[in-house]
């Protein structure tokens, strides 16, 4: 906690020239931001998915949890690190290379090229200013250099700039094609890829994002031509996982403090967590939490079961609710602690700037939204949310009543200005599915009488007869 508080205090800088004006393109980051670095790297964050083991992204998932509730920005170049191995598994060469790199679970910060290194990381660099999220409009263009390519063109986002290699797509004579583009060039010489400035994010703080710029950077392609968005699509769906999980673990964060204040505050005579109407907000506020968590997880064990089709559907409703829950779940966790939630020696105010990052990166709500819809058009991927959602039948009265209602009047059809509403909807039942196989009675009966049914006021503790203290018990 000290590291991460230590790191957010102190951001990286950019470093673009050294004193005799050579390019030297670096970011210089906190010695705190290397140590949480190491401690996640070595604890398999990166690795632990690939290595083999049962229930593999369930633990990878398990760690983004709880590294968020510490320090959420190293979690960034960590997880892309993670969510590149699939996407590089497209080029056996490329992959023998890189994928001992990536998840030996050692960190190598040293400004080296990755063959000299103990270990390494990879960024990703897709956004331009024109296009956002519609990465069908870049115009980064890919020139054939013997061997491979030189790139050319301007990034308006660039994730953990001081990766050894980035994914990037450029236009290349079939199309959008995805390249592999390393900080250091074939004869040891740094590539040109310039940081031409670090964004100025609300919230992130420990983690470099930057403005880049390809001038005839050298770079590998990975897949074919043509077929960049779909390979690249492959680390884009493990990195939703993990902007899944992250919420999770910043509405723990926050609902732990919150809990531990009252427990110790004492006002006009008893302890804030004995007095009725805070153990009201305390246990509504624990449902977002408790929803959260068990989705993810969830989620991760799809992941880990090869069940594609419904991995691919719940990331994405698990990303889009818990993201959109997060930010008034952590404001109201600050509320409780009075003024002291808005002071900087709380964890409060990081958590509450980091609350909207992942429901903007990696899709923001519309674009999952969206998602959602496409997905749902396939047969296949509409039968696993269905099998999921009947799979909890015959437990709730209330739940059977609620999905009968929601198949009726969804089984209608779909257009795109609906597809918020049915997302949340169906997020919603999809979690209480999820917390009828394994939550406590109180937590399931609140979740669904609340979020369900939406028998819930637009604040915390306005839920019509929930079992406060056995939610919070």
């Amino acid at each position: 906690r000290e590291a991460g508080r230590l790191a957010n205090r102190h951001p990286p800088e950019l470093h673009r020239y050294d004193r005799t004006g050579g390019r030297v393109d670096r970011v210089e980051f906190h010695p705190a931001y290397h140590d949480l670095m190491e401690a996640g790297i070595s604890h398999g964050y990166a690795a632990i998915a690939w290595e083999g083991i049962p229930g593999g992204h369930a633990a990878h998932a398990a760690l983004v949890y709880m590294m968020c509730q510490v320090e959420p920005g190293v979690c960034c170049p960590m997880t892309m690190t993670h969510a590149a191995v699939p996407a590089l598994e497209v080029d056996g060469e490329l992959a023998e290379i890189w994928k001992p790199r990536l998840i030996g679970r050692s960190y190598d910060p040293s400004f080296v090229p990755a063959e000299s290194k103990t270990g390494a990381t990879i960024g990703m660099a897709m956004t331009e200013k024109q296009g956002g999220s519609d990465v069908r409009s870049n115009l980064t263009r890919a020139e054939t250099d013997g061997d491979g390519y030189r790139l050319h063109g301007h990034k308006w986002f660039c994730s953990a700039p001081m990766s050894d290699a980035f994914l990037t797509l450029a236009r290349a004579g079939e199309g959008l094609t995805c390249f592999l583009v390393e900080r250091f060039a074939p004869d040891g010489t740094l590539n040109p890829m310039r940081l031409e400035r670090l964004k100025d994010k609300l919230g992130n703080r420990s983690n470099a994002s930057a403005e880049i710029e390809y001038h005839g950077a050298f770079a590998r392609r990975l897949g074919d031509e043509g077929d960049g968005v779909r390979t690249i699509i492959n680390m884009v769906h493990h990195t939703r996982l993990d902007t899944a999980m992250a919420p999770a673990g910043l509405m723990r964060a926050a609902l732990a403090e919150a809990l531990w204040w009252a427990e110790g505050r004492t006002v006009f005579g008893r302890n804030l967590i004995d007095q009725p109407l805070m153990m009201e907000v305390l246990a509504d506020l624990s449902l977002d939490a408790e929803a959260a968590l068990a989705l993810g997880m969830r989620v991760a064990a799809a992941f880990d079961s090869g069940d594609t089709a419904f991995a691919r559907i719940a990331v994405a409703l698990a990303k889009y609710v818990s993201n959109k829950r997060a930010p008034q779940m952590i404001y109201e966790c600050m509320e409780c602690l009075g003024g002291m939630g808005f002071v900087e020696e709380t964890p409060m105010p990081l958590l509450y700037r980091e609350a909207p990052l992942n429901s903007i990166w990696e899709g923001s709500g519309n674009v999952i939204a969206l998602d959602i819809l496409r997905t749902l058009a396939l047969p296949e991927g509409r039968g696993a949310l269905m099998a999921e959602l009947d799979s909890a039948r015959g437990a709730d009265r209330a739940y059977d009543e609620c999905l009968g209602k929601w198949t009726a009047r969804w089984s209608k059809g779909l257009g795109e200005a609906d597809a918020r509403r049915f997302a949340e909807e169906s997020a919603d039942l999809l979690a209480a599915s999820v917390l009828l196989r394994h939550a406590d009675g109180a937590v399931v009966d609140g979740f669904i009488a609340s979020r369900v049914l939406g028998r819930r006021g637009s604040s915390a503790g306005t839920v019509e007869g929930i079992d406060a203290g056995a939610i919070l018990g």
